[in-house]
Parts: structure tokens; C-alpha cells; sequence
């Protein structure tokens, strides 16, 4: 597209050009200002999405905190209430990485689905205690799976806060006036074609660049849930060493 528009510039708008020098000047203020705003433009916008990436990183990294965390106070739960509710945290856990994998759209929505039905069995676990024992130990078993939960929906929130489609759009029309400029302003197109091409081709991969952090799931840069496997790993290793015979010496 904005190969196009430095094409079109010079094919089509050049022949309304005039040689003088007076006019020249003022082409060449009119594109300074054009190619220095779509600039800032383009650095403003990298910059919220970048902003919007590093988000998606705390949150990650707070997510797999507040598990790890109930999963330890769940042992002040009775010791048939603390067993289900690490079970149902492990398969929570399992649900919550699987987010953050590429899936298709139908897997997604099951994944949100069982992870709303997890979410419902976890408290559902605590509650009878936190009813039955109203100590401030069951109180901060059952704030932790308040964070729990609420992670999860500060996780998704995140995810749905991205780049409006209208910023893109007046994003993308500032940055075919400035090609259209480009090309309007040539003076040797077909000598230098290609050094005309570079700056559509680097508008282009600063678009990409910016969509594809902005874009979690289906992009290339992606957020990875290292803490929430690094939280299943060590639970698995955990469990693992707690099953095992005590050795005699």
C-alpha cells in the first residue's frame, strides 16, 4: 500500500508540479513536517505498545505469585479441603499456561470455560471453612484466592487493552500523505526506484513491529508464562519429593 502511494505520487500528483524554486521550498517544508509528525506518531504508538507488553509481563509474573501463595496458605484449610483445593489450583495453573499459548479461537473459548468453572469450584472449596471458621488465618486463605480470581480478570483486561482500530487508521492515512509526498517530491524516480522503496518498506516493518507487540496471541513476540511454568515445575518437584520413602541410614 505504501509502495503504491510513493508510485502514485510520482506518476499521477507530479505532473501538477511546478519547477519553481519558491514551490520547491515549500514541498520540501510541507514533507519535513509531514515525515518528522508520522515519526512521532510511529514513536508514540511503539511506545504504548511496548507499554501495554511490559504489562502483560507484571501481570503474568503477579498471576503466578498469587497462586503460588494460596497454594501454600490452603494448608490452614482441613486437610480434606486442603488436598482438593492444591489439586484444583494444580489444574488451574495447567488452564492458565494453556492461555498463554497459541491456540485457535475454539480452543480459547474452552480454555475460558473451564477456567471459569475452576475458578467457581475453588472458592466454592473455601468457603465452607471460611464460614464455618471465621479466624484471620481463614481470612487470608480466603484473600488469596480473592487474588487468584482477580488476577486472572486484571490478565484479561490487559490482554483486550490494546492499540483502537481508529488510531490505527489515521495512523496509516498520515503515513500514506507523507509516501504520497515522497513520490510527489521525486525528481528521478525511475533512475532511483529503488532508493525510493526504502521508506515504504520501512513504514511497513514499523507497522508490523507495532502490531505485533501489540498483538499477545497471535503475533510473534509473544508473552511467555515462564513464572507460571516455573510455579508448575517446582510443585511437580515438590510433590514428587514429599512422595518419596525416607531413607534409613
Amino acid at each position: 500500500m505504501f509502495s503504491v502511494s510513493v508510485w502514485f505520487g510520482n506518476a499521477v500528483l507530479s505532473r501538477y508540479r511546478t519547477q519553481d524554486s519558491e514551490t520547491s521550498q515549500d514541498l520540501g517544508v510541507i514533507q519535513t513536517a509531514t515525515l518528522t509528525l508520522l515519526a512521532l506518531i510511529i514513536g508514540f504508538t511503539f511506545s504504548m505498545a511496548i507499554a501495554r507488553h511490559d504489562q502483560r509481563e507484571v501481570l503474568e509474573e503477579s498471576e503466578a505469585n498469587a497462586i503460588g501463595t494460596e497454594y501454600l496458605r490452603s494448608d490452614l484449610l482441613p486437610t480434606t479441603a486442603a488436598n482438593k483445593t492444591k489439586d484444583l489450583l494444580k489444574d488451574y495453573l495447567d488452564q492458565r499456561i494453556l492461555f498463554y499459548s497459541k491456540q485457535p479461537y475454539e480452543a480459547v473459548v474452552k480454555i475460558q470455560q473451564r477456567t471459569e468453572v475452576l475458578q467457581d469450584a475453588l472458592w466454592n472449596e473455601i468457603l465452607p471453612s471460611a464460614r464455618a471458621q471465621q479466624t484471620p488465618m481463614m481470612a487470608l486463605v480466603a484473600s488469596g484466592m480473592n487474588d487468584v480470581l482477580n488476577s486472572q480478570g486484571y490478565v484479561q483486561a490487559a490482554w483486550w487493552n490494546r492499540i483502537p482500530n481508529t488510531a490505527w487508521a489515521l495512523m496509516a492515512s498520515i503515513a500514506i500523505c507523507a509516501n504520497l509526498l515522497v513520490g510527489f517530491g521525486a525528481r528521478n524516480f525511475k533512475k532511483n526506484i529503488g532508493l525510493f522503496m526504502i521508506f515504504p518498506f520501512v513504514t511497513s516493518v514499523s507497522f508490523f513491529l507495532i502490531a505485533d507487540i501489540d498483538s499477545p496471541r497471535g503475533g510473534v513476540i509473544r508473552i511467555e508464562p515462564k513464572n507460571l511454568i516455573t510455579l508448575k515445575d517446582n510443585l511437580n518437584k515438590a510433590k514428587s519429593s514429599s512422595n518419596q520413602p525416607n531413607s534409613v541410614k
